[in-house]
């Protein structure tokens, strides 16, 4: 819907877009910038080697009488269009590479109202932010709307949707399912219309069927963010963690899986001990990882699904350096039948072309195509929406009944709690706390996560 609003694709037929009561078509995304509609997608679409004046004003600069690029004017105007988002600290001539997501998030808007937008379409705009810009970028939203801005605001965070709405619109499937006041609907509501069943089977925990040990770590350090950490893992097992961002949660991961591997520490793998140097050797130990960044780190978004796929186990497919294509698809369409990617029909789509969903389903597959017997996942539904998260945690479900060892890392509290058989908390590198899920509460699982944060405030 967002790409046919955009001018990025043309309707197959039917159905009418009108700007203030006039009828529209768009053959283009320039046609649509032109009629006031800009987007700024999930994905931002800056060039980090371009300053942010120059991210701003592409394809359409301010140009002097004899028809050169007007910089000067360029800088003004771009200075004024940060200044209206209250990014009074951020310089003009600044290259995007140096700025944190939250910073590029505000270029990004900037870009789009540099088209004199009337209709500004927000796709997922949080995704990737930690909370503190979350609440900085709603104060933004909240400053256009006054300006007369008219938002059409996608996400899957319901908080933000009761922050921010005036009327919401669920889709599911590519339907129109309703559209309601704010005031006439609750979260219970809101999901049950965007998924199609209550909110309780947001987490379809099943009775797990625990084993024997199968991953240990004792003393494991690495860097400032990973200090003395000591755990076990069980065949059947879902090991919540749980931190605050920047607690150390991801940089485990990684030495786990051996992106940056532990500088001191034992790991054992089914009671033997191991050095774990590289992804490679993590992998042929059964230790897959699904990061936390699918777009940077998981996926190679022009190529094709099937590509994706085999991309982590395509040395064991092939024969003298052969690949053998029709195996390669053959899996790939298993796969994505197994987990319920929805695509074209085919593997042979572009991943990139994917939902947020879809294409973290494709990462997933692309791990499960290894046989692991550990599997870590770093944010496993971060960017998707209701429904897919539902999938994801079947998913992850089901897995664990046939005996896979889950390490889940996440950033949301009531993921952590409803999928958790034990939740582990790390704060500030170290282990604090380990619960059960049967003593595992919002209380206790927070008051741990912040624990050492609440005395550096008081400090």
């Amino acid at each position: 819907m967002i790409k046919i609003l955009s001018g990025l694709h043309a309707p197959d037929s039917g159905g009418v877009i009108e700007i203030e009561g006039q009828p529209v078509s768009f053959s283009t995304t320039r046609d649509a910038s032109r009629a006031g509609i800009a987007t700024v997608y999930q994905e931002l679409l800056l060039f980090p080697e371009l300053t942010i004046t120059e991210n701003i004003f592409l394809g359409h600069s301010p140009r002097r009488r004899w028809g050169g690029i007007d910089w000067a004017e360029a800088r003004s105007r771009a200075r004024r269009l940060l200044d209206s988002l209250d990014c009074y600290a951020l310089d003009t001539d600044t290259k995007v590479s140096t700025l944190s997501v939250a910073q590029r998030q505000r270029v990004e808007i900037a870009k789009a109202l540099s088209h004199d937008a009337r209709v500004l379409i927000m796709d997922e705009p949080t995704a990737s932010l930690p909370q503190a810009d979350v609440d900085q970028l709603m104060d933004v939203v909240k400053k256009l709307r006054a300006q007369g801005v008219a938002i059409i605001y996608v996400s899957h965070r319901m908080s933000e949707i009761f922050e921010l709405a005036d009327r919401v619109t669920v889709l599911r499937d590519g339907a129109l399912i309703g559209t309601h006041a704010i005031d006439e609907v609750d979260e219970a509501k809101l999901v049950s219309m965007m998924v199609g069943r209550a909110i309780e089977q947001l987490f379809p925990k099943v009775e797990p069927n625990i084993g024997e040990v199968v991953f240990e770590a004792e003393g494991l350090n690495c860097g400032p963010l990973v200090k003395n950490v000591s755990f076990s893992l069980r065949r059947g097992e879902i090991l919540g963690v749980a931190g605050l961002i920047g607690s150390g949660r991801t940089e485990l991961a990684l030495a786990l899986f051996g992106i940056t591997p532990a500088t001191s520490g034992t790991i054992r793998v089914k009671g033997k001990q191991e050095v774990i140097r590289s992804p490679r050797s993590a992998r042929d130990l059964g230790i897959a990882y699904v990061p936390e960044d699918r777009g940077l780190q998981g996926l190679v978004k022009p190529l094709p699904i099937s590509q994706n796929i085999s991309m982590a186990s395509l040395d064991r497919m092939t024969t003298f350096s052969i690949i053998p294509f029709a195996e390669e698809a053959r899996r790939a369409l298993a796969a994505v039948k197994r987990l319920g990617v929805r695509s074209r029909g085919d593997v042979h789509q572009a991943v990139g072309e994917l939902s947020g969903g879809n294409q973290q389903k494709v990462v997933v597959a692309k791990w499960l195509e290894t046989q692991p017997e550990i599997l870590i996942l770093d944010e496993p539904t971060r960017g998707v929406d209701v429904g897919a998260k539902a999938e994801i945690h079947a998913v992850m479900g089901e897995l664990a009944q046939k005996g896979l060892a889950i390490i889940m890392i996440s950033s949301e509290l009531p993921e952590v709690l409803g999928m958790s058989d034990r939740i582990m908390v790390i704060n500030n590198g170290s282990v604090v706390e380990t619960i059960d899920r049967a003593d595992a509460t919002p209380e206790s699982v927070g008051m741990a996560m912040t624990a050492e944060q609440k005395k550096m405030d008081a400090a």
